[in-house]
């Protein structure tokens, strides 16, 4: 039989190319084998997302500040409510980096023990926010008809509210000193945003042919809504979300500023800002601390949601 009709020997040719020609044959079948492994897209935006300095850096940032709102003590091991007028005003110290405020409180303490408000009401508004908006979202764009059209109404009517103006009126009425009113609010007016990202992505996914199959197939609503359209319509809503979160922690500083949102004994960045606003001239390091920890924390949120979009949006690919 001619040479190049020979039926290939697999064991002859390992045997015959030596220890190298093995150790090439196991790498081009373990490339294939690689290659012939489908990539979901949440692999591929991993991916992306480890290699993006931007998200790498917000990560670090935000993995810091929810340290320290977990315990802040770590780093801050004073009383942020121990005050001496004494000290009032006064610049730093040994001991008291960033000196002490109109009360005599020292503000590193209180700008570290501050996270802890912040990043609560950023994170639990945003979970509420983002389940609220796509349940009802992803229902009225899953079924349509009368729900579909009864919801829009109920988004434009929020929509039309003015953020601020909104918490000025309803927690102006609150006593509580809790975050709970706050998350309370931003949720209620939070959720048209979502609700509205939800629909579009649901109404999308659920003409594709998957989607068409599955139903061909008899599959129920449920499973088809749960299994089938909710994976494929949830990245939208992560983006949004992750970006928002960063806006509700400025919301909350907002809110506390005006004296409608955290009020006092409560410690939070927007209560020291407004505190320390009446003599910026004579201790402006009393309001340049919690305003900057809060500029940085909103700007980390900020870029890791802009990361996160470019990484799940396939038309930047």
């Amino acid at each position: 039989m001619p040479e190049e009709q020979q039926p290939y020997d697999r064991k002859g040719a390992v045997a015959g190319t030596g220890m190298g020609g093995a150790m090439d044959l196991a790498a081009s079948e373990a490339t294939a084998a690689s290659a012939g492994r489908p990539r979901s897209l949440w692999s591929d935006a991993w991916r992306d997302l480890r290699r993006n300095p931007v998200f790498v850096v917000s990560a670090l940032v935000i993995c810091f500040l929810v340290l320290i709102s977990l315990w802040p003590s770590l780093i801050a091991p004073g009383n942020p409510l121990r005050c001496d007028l004494a000290k009032a005003q006064d610049g730093p110290a040994p001991g008291h980096p960033f000196g002490y405020d109109g009360q005599g409180c020292d503000v590193y303490t209180r700008t570290v023990h501050g996270a802890r408000a912040s990043v609560t009401v950023g994170v639990c508004a945003t979970l509420g926010v983002a389940v609220l908006g796509s349940v009802l979202g992803g229902l009225a764009g899953f079924f349509g008809g009368a729900w579909d059209g009864f919801l829009s109404r109920i988004t434009d009517v929020f929509f039309a509210i003015p953020v601020v103006l909104g918490g000025l009126v309803l927690l102006s009425v609150v006593t509580s000193n809790t975050v709970w009113p706050v998350v309370g609010f931003i949720v209620l007016l939070g959720w048209p945003q979502i609700s509205r990202i939800a629909r579009g992505s649901v109404i999308t996914a659920k003409q594709h042919d998957y989607v068409q199959a599955a139903r061909a197939l008899g599959a129920s609503n449920t499973r088809i809504l749960l299994r089938h359209i909710a994976p494929n319509a949830v990245a939208p809503v992560i983006v949004v979300a992750t970006i928002a979160l960063g806006t509700y922690i400025a919301l909350e500083a907002t809110l506390s500023y005006l004296g409608v949102g955290l009020k006092p004994p409560s410690v939070s960045w927007g209560i020291d800002i407004s505190a320390a606003s009446p003599y910026i001239r004579n201790a402006p390091h009393a309001l340049l601390w919690p305003a900057g920890a809060l500029a940085i924390t909103v700007l980390a949120f900020i870029m890791l949601g802009d990361a996160v979009r470019d990484a799940l949006d396939p038309k930047l690919r």
